[in-house]
């Protein structure tokens, strides 16, 4: 779904030229006949929030002027375009010290209004991020910063509220990029513990022989290498939230400790003499069925039951497309601010493709492929060109690019011929080497590796699971092909 435009004029003559320019820029678009009905709209619970307000300054109920003002008051964040048939300089300086984010004087051109719109959602959208990204890094994000139009979403997100009233554990279940830490730190962000400490472990990423250690804390000289003390996540999180990540590939032993530290509130460090209290909520996730696992004695029982008092089930990203627009449009802005480019959107082409690709990858696989098409990006807005992978599988989207120069006699007019072709995905291995001979099963195995090293940003588990081999081999044949871990010591070096 695109971004929904309010439109407040008492003119209806100008209600309907405007509404008509706007449909043709591709955006959806809602009217009202004053400044109460402005405020009622926005105000409005269980329809579509409004992303822009085109405002005029003079109507007989309650002026655009009024409008800011009560929309300050009320701490609604709509960013907002006013117009007026007198532009004087008095009048374009008051607006935007009410919060008017751009001045239009009637009757406005279609150039001149969609380049203010498209510079006014680009705004909010960084503004949004921004915010976002400062509250997620001091543990005061709030389900506020969590974009959608879903009602499914909507729906996790009220449970989600309600559980963050109290102390109760909560297990976020869902595909592999969805956003559950997302949700996590919302349930944080919204409790009486936000502002304290977040503390994330991947399960999945955690070396069999040290995942003790590193969740409990160990004393020194509790084993070989152990040099000095460490206390452990549980103690790094005291008072705050630990979340723990991928928690279906935590070994066996560590499910054991993990529910008395549950049961009991306390926790036994390697080598130490006595427990250690600690006071901590628990918000556990996995992208796996864990009464499956535990079927397959793969994993606890009564940890199960401890970890599943409350449930959360995160819907994939196909599940909620009307969400896809906004998301898009917030990386967008993200993206081009840090890559030093001015890029404005995505086109209404563009949005259609990204709707109604499935993104097995989900929110996740949606920012890499937009950082990727910021970064191809020529002009100041993104276009199916600059998605090509996904366009390739997309029915009803052909990539076109222009043929490659050819030498042409000086009397011959220049070529201006479009043709289409094929789109081959990157990712696609070669079977045969340079000399036209089968490449050696070696060969194949460790460029799958290598790319599944990328694809999945160094997850071990997700690698291992995808790949269809045990960790440990994936491990011992990573060390065969001298590939390491992301964060590991011998990456480091």
């Amino acid at each position: 779904m695109t971004s929904t435009i309010l439109i407040a004029d008492d003119d209806p003559v100008q209600r309907r030229l405007l509404e008509a320019m706007v449909r043709r820029f591709g955006y959806a678009v809602e009217t009202v006949d004053g400044g109460e009905s402005a405020l009622a709209r926005l105000d409005a619970a269980d329809v579509p929030p409004i992303d822009l307000l085109i405002l005029d300054l003079v109507m007989p109920d309650l002026d655009g002027m009024g409008v800011l003002g009560k929309l300050r008051e009320r701490r609604l964040g709509v960013p907002a375009i006013v117009q007026t048939a007198h532009g004087s300089i008095e009048t374009v300086i008051s607006a935007m010290r009410a919060g008017a984010l751009d001045f239009v004087v009637k009757p406005v051109g279609a150039e001149r209004l969609q380049v203010s719109i498209k510079n006014a959602l680009r705004f909010d959208a960084l503004e949004d991020e921004v915010r976002r990204m400062t509250r997620r890094a001091t543990g005061t994000l709030t389900f506020k910063d969590i974009i959608t139009k879903s009602e499914a979403m909507t729906r996790v997100m009220r449970l989600a509220e309600r559980a963050a009233r109290s102390s109760i554990p909560v297990l976020i279940e869902g595909e592999s990029g969805v956003g559950k830490e997302l949700m996590a730190r919302a349930i944080q962000g919204v409790s009486d513990r936000k502002g304290r400490p977040f503390v994330t472990v991947n399960c999945g990423a955690l070396p069999e022989n040290l995942v003790e250690s590193i969740l409990f804390g160990h004393e020194k000289g509790a084993f070989t290498g152990a040099t000095d003390k460490h206390s452990g996540k549980f103690v790094e999180a005291n008072g705050g939230t630990l979340f723990l990540d991928e928690i279906g590939e935590l070994p066996m032993e560590a499910q054991v400790k993990l529910l008395r530290a549950l049961q009991e509130g306390e926790i036994d460090p390697v080598g130490a003499k006595r427990p250690i209290k600690v006071d901590i909520r628990l918000v556990s996730a996995t992208n796996q069925n864990l009464i499956e696992l535990v079927k397959r004695g793969r994993f606890r029982e009564d940890l199960y039951y401890r970890l599943n008092v409350f449930p959360l089930t995160l819907p994939p990203l196909r599940a909620r497309r009307d969400d896809i627009a906004d998301l898009s449009r917030r990386f967008v802005a993200r993206f081009s601010a840090e890559e030093g480019k001015r890029i404005r959107g995505v086109t209404a082409e563009a949005l259609a493709l990204l709707t109604r690709y499935d993104w097995p990858g989900n929110v996740r696989q949606l920012e890499n492929a937009v950082f990727r098409a910021v970064v191809l990006a020529d002009s100041d807005e993104l276009t199916v060109a600059e998605f090509p992978q996904i366009a390739a599988q997309v029915d009803g989207f052909d990539v076109r690019v222009p043929p490659a120069p050819q030498p042409v006699a000086a009397t011959s007019p220049p070529e201006k011929e479009i043709v289409r072709v094929e789109v081959r995905d990157p990712s696609a291995m070669p079977l045969l080497d340079d000399s036209g001979e089968v490449r050696k099963l070696e060969a194949i195995e460790e460029a799958a590796i290598r790319f599944a090293l990328t694809h999945y940003r160094g997850q071990m588990s997700e690698m291992a699971r995808r790949l269809g081999i045990g960790r440990s081999t994936l491990y011992r044949k990573m060390k065969d092909f001298g590939l390491h871990e992301p964060g590991s010591d011998e990456a480091a070096a």
